[in-house]
């Protein structure tokens, strides 16, 4: 066991977007460390909140990559990637209606009205199929807003029109949905747990939901955001008449253009915090226990990481284990007192060391190494 003279040390960073994915950070981060203590004991455990890295996250932690052809935002064919391990399935939404799966020129007016999430319930039979019984879906990074309409479609559901045809893809064709038909649903849902890693609380409709707040981001103009929160709103509607109850202002109904909403309304799936969440499938409050210090990180800390997004959700699991943590960052935008409070001992960011943010981002790898010497060399002081 590593005595004082080899501390273990966990690192836990997210990514730094735009510059590295989680898993270079800890490398970044364990060579500036060894150069101040070359003993020391450094478990990586590269960590995503239910976006992007999430599956790589947990396929680090033994889980098994499976792969499976469904619709992409657009309709087209895509491969998508999951991860099994016994009767628990991980997968990220992104994989099948993401943002990065749109054709050049990327996110339009066009692509937001139109994006479905018909593959990430196609994503979901297959992990049932492969014998899956609790499925865990990350839903960041999505290109769509259509209130989780297409994935109950991908499940069997289908949504109807007033003469009787189901209605097109995308949220914008919502707008003509009167009625919920849940006939011909996946039977295996009903042995099955489905759990929504999500981090935010947007109502599905309104000045705070789905297409109002996340809209922009996927390419719709201000005249579109009205179109599409209209159709979520009458999607709300069909909704309730189907289940009996109305769903749209629940915490959390907004995620990822509202899938959210659908997956819990219609299947009862449960939204819990991402972070909490997928650390549990991958033993983090275990490593941290004992360790001399927790590392966490995201390329911007601020009052978003403040509600238990990322780093600061790692540190209350950290704390709970009577861990000591320091964080880093590419910038931090929240004050000393508010670090501590969060249970943050420290904050270390890359532009404490080169104040120009463009550079940082450009050699992040060369400016963590630094911070992890330092870090090291703190921690060999007994600072």
């Amino acid at each position: 066991m590593p005595g004082p003279a080899a501390p273990r040390i966990v690192l836990a960073p997210d990514k730094f977007k735009g510059s590295l994915t989680a898993p270079e950070v800890a490398a970044a981060l364990t060579r500036g460390l060894r150069r101040a203590l070359p003993a020391a004991d450094v478990v990586a455990q590269p960590i995503a909140d239910g976006g992007e890295g999430t599956v790589e996250m947990v396929l680090a932690a033994g889980f098994t990559a499976r792969t499976c052809t469904v619709p992409g935002p657009l309709g087209e064919p895509v491969p998508a990637r999951y991860a099994l391990r016994g009767d628990t399935a991980v997968a990220e939404m992104a994989a099948a209606a993401g943002l990065a799966l749109l054709p050049p020129p990327g996110p339009t007016e066009e692509t937001a009205l139109r994006a479905t999430t018909l593959g990430v319930g196609r994503l979901v039979a297959d992990a049932l199929g492969a014998g899956a019984r609790r499925i865990v879906l990350g839903v960041g990074g999505s290109a769509t807003t259509d209130g989780g309409a297409g994935a109950l479609v991908g499940l069997g559901a289908r949504v109807l029109a007033a003469d009787g045809r189901d209605v097109g893809p995308g949220g914008a064709a919502l707008a003509d949905a009167v009625r919920l038909d849940l006939a011909g649903l996946d039977p295996r849902l009903a042995g099955a747990e489905l759990v929504v890693a999500c981090d935010v609380d947007n109502p599905l409709t309104g000045p705070d939901g789905a297409a109002a707040v996340y809209g922009p981001q996927k390419g719709a103009t201000p005249a579109a955001v009205a179109r599409l929160d209209a159709a979520l709103a009458r999607w709300a509607d069909v909704v309730a008449a189907a289940t009996g109850a109305d769903r749209r202002d629940a915490p959390g109904a907004g995620a990822a253009g509202g899938i959210a909403f659908g997956l819990a309304g219609v299947l009862g799936a449960r939204l819990t915090p991402g972070v909490r969440l997928l650390t549990g499938l991958t033993g983090f409050a275990d490593a941290v226990r004992g360790a001399a210090l927790v590392v966490v990180g995201e390329g911007s800390l601020d009052a978003q990481s403040l509600r238990g997004k990322g780093p600061v959700g790692l540190a209350a699991l950290a704390r709970e284990a009577g861990t000591p943590v320091v964080a880093v960052a590419g910038r931090s935008l929240i004050s000393a007192d508010e670090a501590r409070a969060a249970g943050l001992d420290a904050v270390h960011t890359l532009t404490g060391i080169e104040p120009d943010e463009a550079r940082c981002m450009r050699e992040a790898a060369a400016l963590l190494e630094v911070v992890g010497r330092r870090i090291g060399e703190g921690l060999r002081a007994g600072r």
